[in-house]
């Protein structure tokens, strides 16, 4: 079994950036030599997160929005009282959606449908340049 590993460093976001990586993670997986097999995407921090979703700028608006609601960012976190930074709810959104995510490989190409993108999603309250850990495995 072959595998591949990159690190990356993404441009500084900021909360609630939801960025397309797909393009990058495919030249990874081509960089890699893999023809079947999977790449895990990584967030290097507990306040950033990868999912897979459609982008299209509804749902990017959507998915901030429900996060917000759901994990407000101005409710009291016992996380603040410790570390007096305010992310609470960062750490709190980062468990909920994950900090990565695992895609098949097929024919050196990702096995994605025809909408469906990997993205990474900042959650931080600050801006922040982010690694992330590619990884390819197979054969």
């Amino acid at each position: 079994m072959k595998v591949y590993s990159k690190r990356i460093v993404l441009p500084k976001t900021s909360e609630l950036d939801i960025i397309d990586i797909t393009d990058r993670v495919q030249m990874e997986v081509k960089e890699s030599g893999v023809k079947e097999g999977l790449v895990n995407v990584f967030v290097v921090g507990t306040t950033g997160a990868t999912t897979i979703m459609e982008y299209e700028p509804g749902l990017v608006n959507d998915i901030k929005r429900t996060l917000e609601s759901l994990v407000p960012k101005g409710a009291d976190y016992d996380h603040h009282q410790k570390w007096q930074d305010g992310n609470g709810h960062s750490h709190i959104r980062s468990v909920l959606l994950g900090p990565s995510i695992v895609v098949p490989v097929t024919s050196s190409t990702l096995y994605l449908g025809a909408w469906q993108k990997i993205v990474y999603i900042e959650l931080d309250n600050r801006p922040r340049e982010r690694a992330l850990k590619i990884s390819v495995l197979g054969e």
